[in-house]
């Protein structure tokens, strides 16, 4: 069972769908805090791998493409978040996050349990929230966040 939790929100707020991630870690509330932290990762940068590798499971919120129609949510664990994360990168956060996670392997630390929660993005351009296809989705990546926090706890 993870221990602790870290819910990771990624991505550019600046930049309309980008942010999803952030947004949907934002209005994550934590049920127990002794447990279970939400951190807005922004654009991410080597200074969260300490963040990571004291967490036993690890959930990531982030804009991701995957193929289907703007606003769909699919949820990569485990190794199919590594071969989601290790095949063609489309931003600069998908690069930073494989770079941590590596990190953590190298240093023994990467989580056993660990998600990634991603939205598939309608626009990414200059604004401060989502479309509202993809703001619509965000209830969803909570709600598999919690369903992946509860089974990993029993």
């Amino acid at each position: 069972m993870a221990a602790s939790v870290l819910v990771l929100g990624i991505g550019n707020v600046l930049m309309s769908d980008d942010g999803a991630g952030v947004h949907a870690a934002r209005g994550l509330e934590p049920s127990d805090s002794d447990h279970l932290r939400v951190l807005d990762g922004g654009t991410l940068g080597l200074s969260l791998l300490a963040e990571i590798e004291t967490c036993d499971a690890l959930i990531v919120f982030d804009a991701a493409r995957f193929g289907a129609e703007p606003g769909a949510v699919k949820t990569f664990t485990g190794s199919e978040m590594d071969a989601q994360l290790s095949g063609v990168k489309r931003t600069a956060h998908e690069v930073a996050l494989c770079d941590l996670l590596n990190a953590a392997e190298l240093i023994g630390r990467k989580p056993e349990f660990r998600a990634l929660i991603g939205v598939e993005p309608d626009r990414v351009g200059w604004g401060l929230e989502p479309t509202e296809t993809v703001a619509s989705a965000i209830p969803e990546m909570r709600r598999v966040a919690r369903e992946l926090i509860e089974r990993w706890a029993s």
